[in-house]
């Protein structure tokens, strides 16, 4: 059987001193990609670009790491988030990623309420990012680098926390660069099923965060991966997955519990 699914790490689980160390020490443990941090790329582009030379791990990701807010309350907070996603859709092109995870905001709402212009600060939070987000996937189609929407938990937001509200988003954005992606920790709190939410998002998954229930790695607590994993073959997944996670130490020892746990279930 074929495996499309390709594991990645976040740069910032790996040991090493400098960029070259930790995606080579990623490549040893046999990870296939590397999510980078989003905040101040631009002035790591040199260095990351050096560091791919010398291996062969790819780069998956970019992680967020943009400054504003999508939905703050001010204009200036609103162009400077989506100025600063442009900039790391090109960076993501550049190197070969698949995007950029876009979280829209975080916390609670930062609009007024304009009822009854708008029946909720949501709605008008939902208007207002679809209209944003067909401006920011013009730029993202032009790069071919996908746009991530990122559903979290009620605990870290107030606006988009489901799969199925990521979907309707994309839905109504209509583009083909603006997808989303899926995270086991956050889904362990917002979903009824994990498996059913990746089956329903088959269309628009292109990128997966991995953690366990307890936000350790995947296999130190009780997340139902087996029946997960199941459901992504199914639906023919070929992305990457990537580890948002802590780990125990010995790290590398974890680090490789964790992959043969997950190659396993692959």
């Amino acid at each position: 059987m074929v495996i499309l699914m390709k594991l990645s790490v976040q740069e910032g689980l790996l040991p090493g001193k400098t960029l070259e160390e930790k995606f080579a020490f990623a490549e040893r443990l046999g990870f296939d990609g590397v999510e980078l941090r989003g905040r101040g790329i631009e002035d790591r582009l040199k260095e990351i670009k050096d560091a791919l030379s010398v291996v062969k791990i790819k780069v998956s990701t970019i992680c967020s790491g943009y400054r504003g807010d999508l939905l703050g309350s001010s204009k200036e907070e609103r162009e400077l988030a989506m100025k600063d996603i442009i900039s790391r859709l090109k960076i993501a092109s550049e190197l070969g990623a698949v995007g950029v995870i876009v979280v829209p905001t975080f916390g609670k709402p930062k609009l007024p309420d304009l009822s009854p212009l708008f029946s909720s600060i949501e709605e008008l939070e939902k208007k207002l990012l679809i209209a944003e987000l067909k401006e920011l996937g013009k730029y993202a189609n032009d790069y071919e680098a996908y746009i991530l929407l990122e559903p979290l938990n009620r605990y870290e937001t107030h606006f988009l926390r489901t799969v199925d509200q990521a979907i309707e988003i994309c839905n109504e954005v209509n583009m083909t660069y603006v997808k989303m992606m899926a995270d086991f920790f956050h889904m362990n709190i917002e979903e009824v099923s994990i498996p059913e939410s990746l089956r329903k998002a088959a269309n628009y998954l292109r990128h997966i965060h991995l953690a366990d229930s307890n936000r350790w790695l995947p296999g130190y607590g009780h997340t139902d991966f087996k029946t997960a994993f199941q459901v992504l073959k199914e639906i023919g997944y070929k992305y990457y997955m990537a580890l948002e996670c802590y780990a125990p130490e010995p790290r590398e020892q974890s680090l490789k519990k964790c992959i043969n746990f997950l190659k396993g279930l692959m």
